[in-house]
C-alpha cells in the first residue's frame, strides 16, 4: 500500500469517522493501514448521500464502488487512493468481495426517502453495513472465520441504532426515518407526525422499545466478547461508546428532536479506558 494512500485514508478517517480513527491507534500498527482502507471506505459509502444529494448521481456513485469491488476498474482504482487501499487490502487479508457488495448495496436506502418497513429490515440493514464493518475489521485483526459470526451481528445492531437514535433529529428534519414502521405504528406514531418534530408520548415510548433493543443487543455482544480471540477486540472498541450514547435518552426531560451531544473529549476518554478492559466495552 502506497504512503500517498495510507495517509489518505487514514486522514479521511479522522476526519469522517473519528471514533474508529481512535480506536484504531489501539490496534497493532502493522494493521492499521488495512483497517483505514476499510474504515474509508465506509466512509466514502455513507457520505454519497451528502455529496450527491439527489438518488440517481448517488446511485452511480454506488456502482462506481461496487464496480471496484468486483474487480472491474482496476485501472481507474489504482488512481484512487481510497479504492487502492480498499483493493490491496481485500487481496492481503482475503476479504470476502461480497460482504462489501453488500455493504453498498445496504447504503442505497439511505439516497431515499422511503421508511425504514420493519424490525426485520432495520436489523438486515445493520448487519450489512455496521456489522459487516466489524466483522471485516476483525478479520484483518485475527484472520478469517475467527471473530465475526453473531458477536459482528450484535455488535453492529447495537452501533448502528444507537447511532441512529443519536442522529433522529437530523434525519427526521430531512424526512429520513430509521426507526421501523412497525415499532412505530404498535404506538400509533406515524411518519409525518415525527417530520413535524411531535414529540409525544407515543412516540416516547417507540424510542424506549429501540433502546431495550439495543441493550439486548449490547448484551449478547457482552457475552460473546468474553471468548472472542483477543487478537480481534481494538476491531471492538467502538462498542463501548453504545452506553453513554443512550443514556442522556434515558433520562427524566428527554427531548427526542433535540441533538444529543457526547463530547469528542469524553469519546477519547471512553476509548482509552476500553482499551484498557476490552472484554468489558459493552458493560461500561
Amino acid at each position: 500500500m502506497t504512503p500517498v494512500a495510507t495517509d489518505h485514508c487514514e486522514n479521511l478517517v479522522r476526519e469522517a469517522d473519528k471514533d474508529r480513527f481512535l480506536a484504531t491507534l489501539f490496534a497493532p500498527a502493522a494493521q492499521r493501514p488495512a483497517l483505514f482502507a476499510i474504515y474509508a471506505f465506509n466512509a466514502e459509502i455513507v457520505r454519497v448521500r451528502d455529496l450527491a444529494r439527489e438518488p440517481m448521481p448517488g446511485e452511480i456513485r454506488l456502482q462506481w464502488w461496487r464496480e471496484v469491488v468486483e474487480g472491474a476498474r482496476r485501472e481507474e482504482a489504482r488512481a484512487h487512493p481510497v479504492a487502492a487501499a480498499l483493493t490491496e487490502t481485500m487481496t492481503q487479508y482475503r476479504l470476502p468481495p461480497q460482504a462489501l457488495v453488500d455493504l453498498i448495496d445496504a447504503h442505497a436506502f439511505d439516497l431515499y426517502d422511503d421508511p425504514m418497513p420493519s424490525l426485520v429490515h432495520a436489523e438486515g440493514y445493520a448487519q450489512k453495513t455496521a456489522s459487516a464493518v466489524f466483522g471485516l475489521a476483525a478479520m484483518i485483526l485475527s484472520g478469517p472465520g475467527s471473530a465475526g459470526g453473531d458477536l459482528a451481528l450484535h455488535a453492529g445492531a447495537a452501533y448502528a441504532f444507537a447511532e441512529q437514535l443519536l442522529l433522529f433529529p437530523r434525519h427526521a428534519a430531512r424526512r429520513q426515518l430509521y426507526i421501523p414502521l412497525d415499532i412505530l405504528r404498535r404506538y400509533g406514531v406515524s411518519p409525518e407526525a415525527i417530520f413535524a418534530a411531535e414529540a409525544t408520548t407515543a412516540l416516547r415510548a417507540a424510542l424506549v422499545e429501540m433502546r431495550l433493543h439495543i441493550r439486548g443487543h449490547l448484551a449478547a455482544a457482552q457475552d460473546l466478547l468474553a471468548v472472542a480471540p483477543a487478537a480481534a477486540l481494538p476491531a471492538f472498541l467502538p462498542l463501548a461508546l453504545v452506553r453513554p450514547m443512550l443514556k442522556p435518552m434515558e433520562r427524566r426531560g428527554y427531548e427526542p428532536f433535540a441533538p444529543v451531544e457526547l463530547s469528542q473529549w469524553r469519546r477519547q476518554w471512553i476509548l482509552w479506558r476500553a482499551a484498557r478492559h476490552p472484554r468489558a466495552v459493552a458493560t461500561r
